[in-house]
């Protein structure tokens, strides 16, 4: 396991009036979130980094409005049409 210290104004643990363990497991989740929904990272790498199970990951991308598919609609048509 890697450790990271990030520097932040104490200001920013208000602003989601959270204490520092669980500001920093948001960070984690918010990172992987962000990554798996640009297509970065697979579903269990994101789950991983956010320190989940993927089933609790899948969760939490619709808490953050995120779909749990990496296809569009679009290219899952287009797949479907060459099929």
């Amino acid at each position: 396991m890697v450790r990271m210290t990030i520097e932040l104004p104490e200001s920013s643990l208000s602003a989601l009036r959270k204490g520092p363990q669980e500001f920093a497991d948001e960070m984690r989740l918010a990172a992987a979130v962000k990554w798996y929904e640009m297509g970065r990272i697979s579903q269990g790498k994101a789950a991983e980094i956010a320190g989940l199970s993927r089933a609790a990951f899948i969760e939490a991308l619709a808490r953050f409005s995120v779909s749990p598919f990496q296809s569009s609609a679009d290219e899952i048509a287009e797949e479907a049409e060459r099929e």
